[in-house]
């Protein structure tokens, strides 16, 4: 599942069909970003904000400068658990959000999520809202039908439909559309903001560069949760062979090594023809890749490598993906190959 960046433009996209909205540009959510947007706040009638954070205590800081009056918590993975230690405590660190929610403030959760599923079942301090596909929540989407390039579905019997693959986005949009409905959005309204979101640069970007070569640029950073969403999109997509460009994931600890096997494991899971690794960490995405008996395996440790590689490879109706932790550029491959 796609995380706080999406679901929050896709909130301010609903947000926006009623209301003024200032919203995070961007991945500006630090001590530093946050402030900043709040400092342009004007004549507006609705703020949303994205809170990130590597360790405890950066969501306590963040959440007490802006004083939200609703939370909406996406995922537990396993982002920056190399600095947390466990899931658990990922958990307790999202947590921290409550710490600044008005008296009279809702919060809203992914039901499906392990975690957060357990934890609203025992929290009773809070107005809670649910989410899910899965298991039954508040909002719920049902009558799900994913084609390349698009998804309709149903929210509580209303008709819906994002212009992106992925179940991850069917996800977000259901948070939307629970966002929307408790700031008293109409459902027509509140549909026509799902429908017409549009992604951040380097979010699923999907480009044509020649010969039919479709290239989805998902460069802009990587957790194992959303190498495995990628994966499915490409899995389920129609391609003369479909290559995954991936390089390391950051800030995973002693879970490096588990979580990027668990990566090869989702590329050989998907039926992918071609993997192509950069980087030290990627190397056991490759492993592991070969163990469960891949062929069409090739790595490099640099970008420039693997960019000659690719360019002198690939095939007319080829779909290529590009994902890897942020800081790794992987952008630049894209324009090495066009």
């Amino acid at each position: 599942m796609y995380g706080k960046t999406s679901t929050k433009d896709i909130i301010a996209n609903v947000l926006a069909q009623k209301f003024k909205v200032l919203k995070t540009e961007g991945n500006l959510n630090n001590h530093i970003g946050l402030p900043l947007t709040l400092l342009k706040l004007k004549d507006h009638t609705a703020v949303v904000v994205e809170m990130g954070m590597n360790h405890f205590g950066e969501i306590s800081l963040l959440t007490n400068i802006a004083k939200p009056t609703a939370c909406v918590i996406t995922n537990i993975g396993t982002s920056h658990i190399g600095n947390l230690g466990s899931r658990e405590n990922i958990l307790k660190a999202k947590l921290e959000i409550l710490e600044g929610l008005s008296k009279e403030g809702v919060i809203l959760i992914n039901n499906d999520n392990d975690l957060l599923n357990d934890w609203a079942k025992k929290e009773n301090k809070y107005k809670i809202y649910t989410y899910g596909i899965e298991n039954k929540s508040t909002y719920m989407a049902t009558n799900i039908i994913q084609s390349q390039d698009s998804s309709k579905f149903e929210i509580n019997e209303i008709k819906a439909s994002i212009p992106i693959s992925g179940i991850h986005f069917i996800y977000n949009a259901i948070c939307a559309f629970a966002v929307g409905d408790i700031l008293g959005i109409k459902s027509d309204k509140i549909i026509k903001g799902i429908s017409e979101f549009k992604l951040t640069a380097n979010r699923m970007d999907i480009e044509i560069i020649k010969d039919n070569i479709k290239v989805i640029n998902d460069s802009y950073n990587a957790s194992y949760d959303s190498m495995k969403a990628a994966l499915e999109v490409m899995g389920k997509t129609d391609a003369n062979r479909k290559i995954a460009v991936l390089g390391n994931m950051l800030e995973l600890g002693e879970y490096t090594r588990e979580l990027h096997e668990k990566v090869g494991e989702e590329v050989v899971k998907n039926k992918i023809d071609i993997l192509i690794t950069v980087g030290e960490y990627a190397e056991n995405i490759a492993n592991k890749a070969i163990s469960l008996g891949m062929q069409n395996i090739f790595e490099f440790e640099n970008i420039e490598d693997a960019s000659d590689f690719i360019k002198n490879n690939i095939k007319t109706g080829d779909l290529i993906l590009l994902k890897a932790s942020n800081s790794m550029n992987f952008s630049r491959i894209l324009e090495n190959i066009k």
